[in-house]
C-alpha cells in the first residue's frame, strides 16, 4: 500500500501538492471558527446521579442552568440591605434580569428575600450578591453570561457592579483558551523551526516538518468543527491538536528525511531512494501512528465529553499527521531532490571557519554507541539507580487527590476567579456550595417536611428549605415554598458553608446521603459536592477498562512488531514507572503548591480528568519512541548469531542508530508541549508541564538507561515467546516485504558500519534466518 501511495505521490508531485494546498485552504476556511463551535465544560458524567438530578430540575422547573453572580460593592460602612441607594440599584438589576428571556427563575437577592442575607450580604455588609441561572446549557449559557456582564458591569449611583459565577467561568475559559492557543503556537513554531535548522542542517529541510505540522493542525481543526456539529466537543481539544499535530509531524518527517538522505548517500537515485524510504521508515511511521492512536482512542470509553473530545482530536491528528507525512514528504522530496539540503547552515558555518567536511565514521566509534556500551557494562547499578530515582520522584503520587475544576483554573486576574474568591473570604455562606436534593414520589407535606427536618440535623448544615418548609437544626423556621414543588417532583436546598471540593464537604454529602429516606420517596443529590464525588467515582469505574484496552492493544502491537512477549511487558512496566514519576511531580507542583504551583492557584487536588488524559497521551508517545528503538535493535538481533553477546551488541547498535533521532524528536516535542505550559488555565499548564517532563524523561532515563539495562540483564530471554505464539507471529507478525524497485536502481547492502549521521529508526528487511525463542 505504501509503495502504491508513494508511486502516486512521486509520479506527479506538483499535482499532489497543488491538490493538498487546495484542500488545505478549504479546510482552513471551514475550521478557522472551530473554537466558536466547541464547549468549555464536559467534566461530569451525564449518566451520574448528580447529572440526572440537574437535568430533572431543568426539565421540571426550568431552572438549574449555569449560574451567574452579580456582585455589588458599596463604600465601606454601607449596609447593602438597608441603604436606600444600594437597594434601588439592586432592585433595578433584578428587574432588568427578570426581563431577559434566558434568565431562569427564581432570581435570588436580599431585597426579594431577606432570609437569604447570610449568603447574599458580606460580613461587613458592604457587598451584596444577586444570583441567577441561565438556560442554554454549556453551549449557549456562557455567551449569555458575557451579555449579562457587558450589560451590568460598571458603576451605578456609586455602587460598583461586577459579574462572575459558573457561566462567566466557562466564558472566560473559552476566551483564555483561544488566547493561550495563539501564544502556544507563537512559542512552539518559531523555536521548533530554529531547532530543526540545527537538526536538519538546512533551512529548506527544516521547513518541511513545520509545513506538515501546520497542515495536520488545520485539517484536524476542520475535523473537530465537523464533529462538533454532531456531538459535544471540548474547546481544549484544540490545544492537543496544536501540540500533537506539530510534534508528530516533526517526529515523522525527521524519520523520513533522515532515511532518504541515507538512501541517497548509499547510491540510489531520487525515485528509488524515496520508494525505499517509504517502504521502511514509512512503515515505522504507520505502525507508530497506529500505536499512538489506539492509546488515545481509549479515552472514548469515558462518558465525559471533555475526555472523549481528546479521543476525537488525538486519533484525528495522529492519523492526519501520519497520512500527511506519508503523502506530502515524498512529493516534496521528489520535487526538490538535492535542493532539500539547500541553505545548509552547518555546511556554511564549516566553510566560514575553514573546516573540512566531516568524514563518515563507523557507528561503533560514535558517542551514542560508547555511551550505550558503558550502560551495558554497568546494567545492574545503573538500572537500580534510575529505578530508585523514579520511585522517589513518584512518591508524592501516593497522596494524589482528585476534584472538580472550578473558578480557580483561571488566572487571578480573571473577574470570575476574583469574585468567587471574595465570596469564599468575605461571606458567611457560599450559596454556590449548596447541595440540592430532587425528591420524587410521595407528595404529602408531612413526608417531605420530616425528611427536610432530618437533613437539617446533619453537622454543619446551615438550613434546609423546600416544599416541606425551611428548617434549621431540626426546627421549622418558615413555611413551605410552593415554587419548589411541581407534581410529584420537589426540590430541597441544603445550605452549607463547607467547601464542596474539600474532604469536609465530601464527608457532609455522604452524611446527607445516609439520612433515611421515607418510604414512597426517591431522592437524587446534585450540586458542586455531588458532581465532584460522582465525577471522581465515574473515572475510577471506567479507568480499569481504559487501562486494560491500552495494555492489551500495546502488548499485541509490540508482539506483532518484535515476536517477543517479554519486550512488550518490559515496555508496559517501564512506561508506568516513568509516568508515575511524572504524576508525582504534578502532585508536588500543582496539588501541594510547591514553587508557587508554577504560577497557578493550588486547590489541594488535581482536576480529576487531567491525570487520565496525560497518562493516555504520554503512554502513546512513549510507545512511539519504543517502536523506533526496538526496530533498530531487532534489525541487528535478527542479523546476528543470536548469542548473549549479540543481544548486547544489538542493543548498543540500536541506541547508537536511534539516539540522535529520538533525542532530537523529544527535544522538539517538549518545546511544543512547553508552549501549552504557558497557558493561563491551570490544568492546561499542568498538562503542558507534565507532558514536557514525561517526554524528556522517557527519551533519556527510560530509552537510554533503563531499556539497555533491562535488555542486558534479560539477555536472550528478551526475544522469548511460547511456541504457539511464535507460530502466530510467523504468520501474522510485522515483517518487511520490499516491493519491486523502479527500473535503473541498485540495491545497496547495509552493514554494521552504517554511520551515525545517516541512521534512522525504521523497520528493516528481515533476513531468512529462522526466528528463535
Amino acid at each position: 500500500m505504501l509503495a502504491r501511495l508513494t508511486r502516486v505521490a512521486i509520479s506527479a508531485p506538483k499535482r499532489v501538492l497543488a491538490l493538498a494546498f487546495l484542500f488545505l485552504v478549504l479546510c482552513g476556511i471551514y475550521g478557522a471558527s472551530a473554537s466558536q463551535h466547541l464547549l468549555a465544560g464536559g467534566y461530569s458524567d451525564p449518566n451520574s446521579e448528580s447529572a440526572q438530578a440537574s437535568q430533572q430540575i431543568d426539565d421540571t422547573f426550568k431552572r438549574g442552568g449555569l449560574q451567574v453572580v452579580i456582585k455589588l460593592d458599596a463604600p465601606a460602612g454601607t449596609d447593602m440591605e438597608k441603604d436606600q441607594r444600594a437597594a434601588a440599584v439592586g432592585k433595578s438589576i433584578v428587574s432588568e434580569l427578570d426581563a431577559l428571556p434566558y434568565v431562569q427563575q427564581p432570581i435570588l437577592s436580599v431585597w426579594q428575600d431577606p432570609m437569604l442575607a447570610s449568603g447574599l450580604v458580606s460580613k461587613d455588609r458592604s457587598s451584596a450578591l444577586i444570583i441567577a441561572t441561565l438556560d442554554g446549557g454549556e453551549a449557549e449559557a456562557p455567551a449569555h453570561a458575557k451579555e449579562v456582564a457587558s450589560r451590568f458591569e460598571g458603576t451605578r449611583d456609586g455602587i460598583t457592579v461586577r459579574v462572575g459565577g459558573q457561566g462567566m467561568v466557562f466564558q472566560q475559559v473559552n476566551e483564555q483558551t483561544t488566547r493561550d492557543l495563539a501564544v502556544a503556537e507563537a512559542i512552539a513554531i518559531p523555536i521548533s523551526f530554529l531547532v530543526l535548522i540545527v537538526v536538519f542542517g538546512g533551512v529548506i529541510a527544516a521547513m518541511l516538518p513545520i509545513g506538515v505540522g501546520i497542515i495536520a493542525i488545520v485539517l484536524t481543526f476542520a475535523l473537530l468543527r465537523l464533529i462538533g456539529t454532531a456531538t459535544d466537543v471540548s474547546i481544549f481539544a484544540l490545544n492537543l491538536t496544536t501540540a500533537m499535530g506539530l510534534a508528530l509531524a516533526i517526529d515523522y518527517t525527521l524519520l523520513l528525511v533522515t532515511r532518504y538522505r541515507e538512501e541517497v548517500a548509499g547510491g540510489r537515485d531520487r525515485a528509488s531512494a524515496i520508494l525505499r524510504t517509504m517502504q521502511t521508515a514509512g512503515r515505522t511511521v504507520a505502525f507508530s501512528a497506529v500505536t499512538v492512536a489506539l492509546a488515545l482512542a481509549a479515552l472514548a470509553i469515558f462518558p465525559m465529553y471533555f475526555l472523549r473530545s481528546f479521543a476525537y482530536a488525538g486519533v484525528g491528528v495522529v492519523v492526519i499527521a501520519a497520512v500527511t507525512s506519508l503523502v506530502i514528504t515524498p512529493a516534496v522530496l521528489m520535487l526538490l531532490g538535492d535542493r532539500i539540503d539547500s541553505l545548509d547552515v552547518r555546511r556554511g558555518v564549516r566553510k566560514l571557519l575553514g573546516r573540512p567536511e566531516p568524514t563518515p565514521r563507523p557507528v561503533e566509534e560514535g558517542w551514542w554507541y560508547r555511551a550505550a556500551s558503558w550502560v551495558l557494562k554497568r546494567a545492574a547499578p545503573v538500572g537500580a539507580t534510575v529505578v530508585v530515582f523514579l520511585l522517589v520522584l513518584g512518591a508524592p503520587f501516593l497522596s494524589i487527590k482528585f476534584g472538580f475544576p472550578d473558578d480557580r483554573v483561571l488566572p487571578t486576574s480573571a473577574s470570575a476567579h476574583q469574585i468567587q474568591q471574595e465570596i469564599r473570604d468575605d461571606f458567611d455562606q457560599n450559596l454556590s456550595s449548596s447541595v440540592t436534593v430532587v425528591a420524587t414520589g410521595d407528595v404529602s407535606a408531612q413526608t417531605r417536611a420530616a425528611y427536610s427536618q432530618e437533613l437539617s440535623r446533619v453537622a454543619d448544615v446551615n438550613s434546609v428549605s423546600g416544599a416541606g418548609g425551611t428548617f434549621v437544626d431540626g426546627r421549622a423556621v418558615a413555611p413551605a415554598n410552593p415554587a419548589d414543588q411541581r407534581g410529584d417532583v420537589g426540590v430541597i436546598t441544603v445550605a452549607t458553608n463547607l467547601e464542596p471540593m474539600r474532604p469536609a464537604g465530601e464527608h457532609q454529602l455522604a452524611q446527607l446521603r445516609d439520612v433515611p429516606v421515607p418510604a414512597g420517596l426517591t431522592v437524587k443529590f446534585t450540586g458542586s459536592a455531588a458532581t465532584n464525588v460522582d465525577t471522581v467515582d465515574s473515572i475510577y469505574a471506567h479507568l480499569p477498562w481504559v487501562l486494560g484496552v491500552i495494555a492489551i492493544a500495546t502488548f499485541v502491537l509490540l508482539f506483532l512488531f518484535t515476536g517477543s512477549v517479554v519486550l512488550p511487558l518490559k515496555a508496559l512496566v517501564l512506561n508506568v514507572l516513568s509516568l508515575s514519576a511524572t504524576f508525582g511531580a504534578m502532585v508536588w507542583f500543582f496539588q501541594e503548591g510547591h514553587l508557587g504551583g508554577l504560577g497557578t492557584t493550588s486547590t489541594g487536588y488535581l482536576a480529576a480528568t487531567m491525570p487520565v488524559l496525560m497518562f493516555c497521551i504520554a503512554f502513546g508517545l512513549s510507545m512511539d519512541y519504543e517502536v523506533f528503538l526496538l526496530g533498530r535493535i531487532r534489525e541487528s538481533w535478527l542479523a546476528s548469531d543470536r548469542s548473549r553477546a549479540a543481544n548486547d551488541r544489538a542493543v548498543a547498535l540500536g541506541i547508537a542508530r536511534t539516539g540522535r533521532v529520538i533525542t532530537a524528536a523529544a527535544l522538539l516535542m517538549s518545546i511544543v508541549f512547553a508552549g501549552i505550559a504557558a497557558s493561563e488555565v491551570s490544568f492546561m499548564r499542568m498538562f503542558g508541564v507534565g507532558l514536557t517532563l514525561a517526554v524528556l524523561m522517557d527519551a533519556t532515563l527510560i530509552r537510554m538507561l533503563l531499556v539497555p539495562s533491562f535488555m542486558r540483564l534479560a539477555g536472550r530471554v528478551n526475544w522469548w515467546a511460547p511456541a504457539p505464539l511464535r507460530r502466530l507471529h510467523d504468520r501474522f507478525g510485522l515483517s518487511e516485504e520490499i516491493d519491486d524497485e523502479p527500473p535503473g536502481t541498485r540495491e545497496t547492502n547495509k552493514n554494521e558500519t552504517t554511520t551515525q549521521e545517516n541512521s534512522d529508526t525504521d523497520q528493516p528487511q528481515e533476513p531468512l534466518a529462522p526466528r528463535v525463542g
